[in-house]
């Protein structure tokens, strides 16, 4: 009588020793799909996010490109392009001698005007 209460008391022992690695790994098994679906909830905001930024990046660049290109429509706008790309080629040709050994020079300095012709000549074709 008493082996057979030992043998079931060690069945019932093993039992609950099985039952509780079967819950642990039942745990675990939940817990990494839990992780993973968050992980994929984190990608996904931050994919939309990114998409938004862009969007709204995009939207208010052609804003600003319409409202040069209303500029450039009024009295004066020509001129002032020209003007604003004459500076900027300036800049750049003097930012040109300061970084490289190598100093490219039109064959005519005298003639900023010239370069800001041809680069109008760009935009109008553009």
């Amino acid at each position: 009588m008493r082996a057979e209460r030992e043998k079931r008391a060690t069945i019932a022992e093993s039992e609950g020793v099985r039952q509780a690695t079967i819950n642990v790994a039942e745990g675990t098994k939940q817990e990494a799909i839990k992780n993973s679906e968050g992980e994929k909830m984190k990608r996904i905001n931050e994919a939309e996010g990114r998409a938004q930024e862009i969007e709204l990046v995009a939207t208010a660049t052609a804003a600003g490109i319409r409202k040069i290109a209303e500029a450039i429509e009024q009295p004066g706008g020509s001129d002032a392009v020209n003007l604003r790309v004459a500076e900027q080629y300036i800049t750049e040709f003097g930012n040109l001698a300061k970084e490289g050994n190598t100093l490219i020079i039109p064959s005519n300095l005298s003639e900023v005007g010239s370069m800001v012709a041809a680069a109008t000549s760009l935009l109008k074709k553009t």
